[in-house]
This record gives C-alpha cells, structure tokens and sequence, in this order.
C-alpha cells in the first residue's frame, strides 16, 4: 500500500512538472517586444501568395483597428499607400527581410507589420471562408523579428432552416450558399486578425500595457472554425 502511495505522488508530480513546463508566457515567447517597446507600427502591403488577386487590396486595410486596439499608434493604411508606391514599397516581399530603417527615418515607425496572404478561399456550397495568413512584426531599428505568428482561420457560413428530409436538406444548402456568397470577402480576414493578434503583447496606449507579461501565450500556429 506504502509503494502504490509513493508511485501515485510519483506521478502527480510528473504530470504537474509536464503541465508548467509547457507553459509558456509572452516574455518568454516574444522578449524582443518587452526590449523595444515598439509605440507606432506602419502596415506594410500584404504579401500575397494566392491566386486571389483582389486578396491583396482587401486585407491591406483590415489590420488598422486591431493593432490600434492593441494600443499601438498605427499609420493609416490610406495615407502611407502613396508613400509605398513612390519609394516602390508597394511589393512588401523587397522588404521582407531587408533593411528597414528608411521606415523609421521617414515616418517615425518603430516597427513594420508584414502579412503573408498563403490562402484564401470560399466555399459557397461548404459554407465556409478560409484564410491562411502569416504575420511578422519587425523593427525598424534592428531589423529583429519582434512578433510572428500565423493563423489559419476558417469561418463557418453554414445555415441550418430547419425542416427534414431531402426538402430541408435542400433549403439549408440553398441557405448556406446565399448566406456565404453574400459574406463580405474580407470578414475572414478580420476574424483572422482578432483570433491571431489575441496574443501580441500590448502597446502604450493599452490599459493591459505592461501587466500582460506573464499572460499565456498562444502556439505560434494558431488553426479554428468559427462560426459567423
């Protein structure tokens, strides 16, 4: 009885040493964002890898609010578009993993967030939107990734009517094919952002600013279904 008592706390203590030992904090996962302290972010054009051409123009926009909320000083997408396209900074992928400092000089930024667009589709008779998108935020300063992390996000479309047999069954996927056709193209897009920045460690201009450090961070590959 003694050995089977000593072999049971044996394994508590295995099991309770296994569960800290995965957890990670966001100053462990991202200590680069506590050393600089980025204030003001520039979105960068999204690197876009599908075969959607339009992805591109409709995901630039969408990261504004999010890193705002975050409580970063963000630069309207709107008002650095011109500036991109006269020093050809409009194809993000030249900068990606070059010298960014032009950036800090020119605007103030601290940092720039690049996002890679991997996919994006719909499935009207799914119901179903996905995005596959890859977000890196690096410094102006040192050129150092301070945040990565991707998402691959699908939002469920689908509408159930109600009523059986082959009659209800009908109806739901007519309903659900509306419905997803009508969903705006970028709802993905912003669901994604919300669901993949949820971990981004927090700015100056966030009440969460540096209380957040020892906060659970999320796996650098983030993947759900989520429902409209």
């Amino acid at each position: 009885m003694k050995n089977l008592t000593i072999l049971a706390v044996a394994a508590l203590m295995l099991v309770s040493c296994g569960s800290s030992s995965t957890l990670v904090t966001l100053d462990q996962r991202y200590p680069l964002m506590y050393q600089e302290q980025p204030v003001s972010i520039v979105i960068m054009p999204p690197i876009n890898q599908t075969n959607h051409a339009e992805a591109k123009d409709y995901f630039y926009t969408s990261l504004y609010t999010p890193l705002c909320e975050k409580g970063y000083y963000v630069y309207s997408p709107y008002l650095t578009m011109e500036l991109f396209q006269q020093e050809s900074a409009y194809d993000a992928e030249l900068f990606l993993e070059s010298d960014l400092s032009k950036f800090r000089e020119v605007l103030g930024a601290d940092a720039a967030m690049f996002t890679i667009i991997k996919d994006w589709r719909r499935s009207n008779v799914g119901g179903k939107i996905s995005v596959d998108i890859c977000y890196i935020l690096r410094s102006t300063k040192t050129g150092q990734t301070l945040y990565s992390r991707e998402g691959n996000i699908s939002v469920d479309t689908s509408i159930n009517v109600g009523g059986g047999g082959i009659y209800g069954l009908l109806a739901n996927a007519v309903a659900t094919a509306v419905n997803t056709a009508a969903t705006d193209k970028i709802v993905a897009g912003r669901r994604c952002n919300a669901y993949v920045l949820s971990d981004m460690p927090t700015g100056k201009y966030s009440l969460l600013y540096g209380k957040d450090q020892k906060n659970a961070a999320g796996k650098a590959i983030v993947t759900a279904t989520l429902k409209q």
